[in-house]
């Protein structure tokens, strides 16, 4: 009996980082990249990105607009490890340099069709006084190395660092989910 072909199956991400609110802060951009499994392997697309710098919208909702595009395609033979989106926003301090202003990460939905996602930012704090002030006075605020560090569950502990989520900081991801099934 002859042993069966391996099938891989693809998963196909097309959509956009439409706005945010970030009620503090203006002139901001995104950064994206996608975390995996072992058995995942971009085929196409961009597996990271930047995006432009966006100032806040002049309507009531004062938004930062970016509709930043994302176009990516995975194949695996195994949805262990299935793909997250994660994002970096960042922006000037008052010294002018750029600091994280928050991360956030969500695994890419389950299912196919058009798909609508918010993803609550948060940022990293120093826990002591002197910390915050060191790190306020010499203008490098806490960040992490590897923002991937945000969809994993390894490597944030003992980070001596406590997570804020700002108010109202959030991220409107829409996109387009394809998942084909294919002999190889």
């Amino acid at each position: 009996m002859a042993a069966a072909a391996p099938s891989v199956f693809l998963l196909m991400v097309n959509g956009q980082v439409e706005s945010a609110q970030f009620p503090e802060y203006d002139d901001l951009y995104c950064k994206y990249c996608f975390v995996y499994g072992q058995d995942w392997a971009p085929t196409a697309g961009l597996e990271e990105g930047i995006s432009q710098i966006t100032s806040k919208s002049q309507d009531a909702r004062r938004a930062l607009v970016w509709n930043f595009p994302i176009d990516v395609t995975f194949k695996s033979t195994n949805p262990y490890g299935w793909p997250q989106i994660v994002l970096s926003v960042y922006g000037p301090d008052v010294f002018g340099n750029d600091v994280v202003r928050g991360y956030g990460a969500v695994h890419v939905p389950l299912s196919p069709g058009r798909h609508k996602k918010t993803i609550p930012m948060f940022v990293p704090e120093s826990t002591s006084k002197l910390q915050k002030f060191t790190s306020w006075f010499m203008g490098r605020r806490p960040e992490y190395t590897d923002p991937k560090v945000v969809a994993q569950g390894e490597g944030r502990e003992g980070g001596n660092m406590e997570a804020v989520i700002p108010k109202a900081a959030w991220i409107c991801l829409p996109a387009w989910l394809t998942l084909s099934f294919c002999p190889q």
